[in-house]
């Protein structure tokens, strides 16, 4: 069974977050938006709905996080290729947020070498999108067991 994934983040002003994600080239589904929130359609599949705090507030118990002490998730996008990932956290910063970078993240970008490129940015609420592009192939060889390898050498 296919699911559906809705990831839901609270934010300050969903004006000026809607405005943000537009200028970086993602569509909304207005079925699903008002003036307290916006669905961020990511695929068919995916949607990241951005709800005013008051709003969001309305499906919890307890508090919000306060993204500059802490982190609740780090949502991670795909890209085409390396100049996409580029161009989405340079349009993101343009737009108002901030680069993201840690040092496990630099550690990340080094293991995997030629075959990934990986960047991150904060939007204006202080959430973090990881934006990440991966040549497939060269990663499964890259990560292949070294004993599938000399199997496959042994087979041939």
């Amino acid at each position: 069974m296919s699911r559906m994934l809705f990831v839901n983040l609270a934010v300050e002003n969903i004006t000026a977050t809607r405005a943000f994600f537009d200028t970086l080239g993602f569509t909304f589904n207005d079925m699903f938006c008002d003036e307290n929130t916006a669905c961020l359609e990511i695929n068919e599949q995916t949607y990241v709905m951005l709800l005013e705090k008051p709003r969001f507030r309305d499906f919890i118990n307890d508090d919000i996080c306060d993204t500059t002490k802490a982190h609740e998730a780090l949502m991670c996008v795909s890209a085409d290729s390396r100049d996409g990932v580029d161009a989405l956290v340079d349009g993101a910063i343009a737009a108002g947020g901030s680069e993201w970078v840690t040092t496990g993240a630099q550690k990340a970008q080094e293991e995997m070498g030629d075959f990934a490129h990986q960047r991150a940015f904060r939007d204006l609420d202080g959430h973090v999108w990881e934006v990440m592009w991966m040549d497939m192939s060269a990663a499964a060889q890259a990560w292949a067991p070294e004993d599938a390898e000399e199997n496959a050498t042994a087979d041939a």
